[in-house]
């Protein structure tokens, strides 16, 4: 789990709380800060590092998502870890759940599951990231996007590190890696249920579009062609949508766009 100084303290009290009250609680938390944070922050962060189970590791500066992730899993003690955003909220049973899948499967390395998104509090959904179950499906869909929500995966430690673990990719480092262990040949699998809640807002679109942006998922469509991956045409196809979607859309007509074709409304 990481946090950086413009994380809300309530949210990542609710986030960690959701998994230390999980029905299979987690033998660890480590916990990575990234960089400086207020002094509301700090007290939450301060309170926690006082549980045994807590492991928390602190940058001077903001290194970034892979390389807080990076770090945090380095510093993991056993094999099957899970991910964690720090303003998300996972089921209860969510670790139980993914557990389960790696003993019904010992080939499993990686499980995630489906999203719900919300706004200021759970019962106020507005959306839901699905994802394909099967490790043929998630293999295919990998081809034209991220197959899998980041925030909600449990993964053998060893498999990830097999493919040189997390690495620092702007906003893309979760794709990199599932590509990566793709072409390692390795097992995915998705539960079709939520397993995390996940909190949005208007900026949510907007950390999604902007040049910078644009620039990182192209270079790693490049990334997936010239690793065989993807071929020319679904090359140049993905560039494509995401220069419209990314670039030239505005912030309103991108969030509409997001909502009408990548998430499922929920009533």
């Amino acid at each position: 789990m990481c946090v950086y100084g413009r994380d809300n303290p309530d949210w990542f009290q609710v986030a960690v709380d959701s998994i230390l009250n999980q029905t299979c609680p987690p033998d660890e938390v480590v916990l990575v800060v990234d960089g400086p944070v207020p002094e509301a922050l700090d007290g939450v962060i301060a309170e926690y590092e006082k549980l045994a189970a807590f492991k928390v590791i602190r940058f001077a500066e903001n290194r970034g998502h892979g390389n807080a992730r990076r770090a945090g899993l380095e510093n993991c003690s056993h094999n099957i870890v899970a991910l964690m955003d720090a303003d998300d909220i996972s089921v209860p049973d969510r670790f139980e759940r993914q557990l389960a899948e790696f003993e019904r499967d010992e080939h499993l390395d990686i499980v995630g599951g489906a999203i719900t998104e919300f706004i200021d509090e759970p019962q106020n959904a507005v959306g839901q990231r699905v994802v394909l179950a099967t490790d043929e499906e998630i293999k295919r869909d990998m081809k034209t996007r991220c197959p899998m929500n980041q925030m909600t995966v449990m993964f053998r430690k060893d498999s990830v590190q097999r493919v040189g673990g997390y690495v620092d990719w702007y906003c893309d480092e979760d794709y990199y890696l599932w590509i990566r262990m793709l072409l390692a040949d390795m097992r995915f699998a998705n539960i079709p249920d939520t397993l995390v809640y996940a909190r949005v807002g208007k900026e949510m679109y907007q950390r999604r579009g902007g040049v910078k942006y644009f620039k990182s998922e192209a270079r790693l469509q490049k990334y997936m062609r010239k690793q065989g991956v993807i071929g020319f045409g679904t090359y140049l196809s993905n560039v494509l949508k995401r220069l419209i979607v990314q670039v030239l859309l505005p912030n309103r007509l991108r969030g509409w766009v997001f909502k009408k074709f990548a998430r499922r409304t929920v009533n």
